[in-house]
């Protein structure tokens, strides 16, 4: 079974990055899930799909999965650009958008 190393995104609910910056170690999953006929819930005969451990730094987490004899790829974050913006560009002379109101 093969574990995944990454860094999670953040989510639609966060402003900021507070949670993004510890790597988490998570196992995929070894067979599909299965809808459960009397009350149609999914469900999954893999204990290893619970399993969730965080991590300070991707060393660490590579570390312990070398140590432990766990099959592991790395999934790299995407660094997204950040571009500085002021309130006082919306009110600008030479603005380049129509302004809406």
């Amino acid at each position: 079974m093969t574990a995944r190393i990454y860094s999670p995104s953040k989510t639609a609910m966060q402003s900021g990055k507070a949670r993004t910056k510890r790597w988490v170690l998570d196992y995929e999953p070894e067979t599909a899930r299965e809808v459960e006929p009397l009350m149609g819930w999914t469900s999954s005969g893999d204990m290893k799909s619970q399993v969730k451990l965080s991590f300070d730094t991707k060393e660490d987490a590579i570390a312990y999965a070398t140590r432990n004899g766990i099959a592991y790829r790395v999934v790299e974050p995407k660094v997204r650009p950040v571009r500085p913006k002021a309130y006082a560009d919306n009110f600008k002379y030479g603005r380049i958008g129509q302004w809406t109101h």
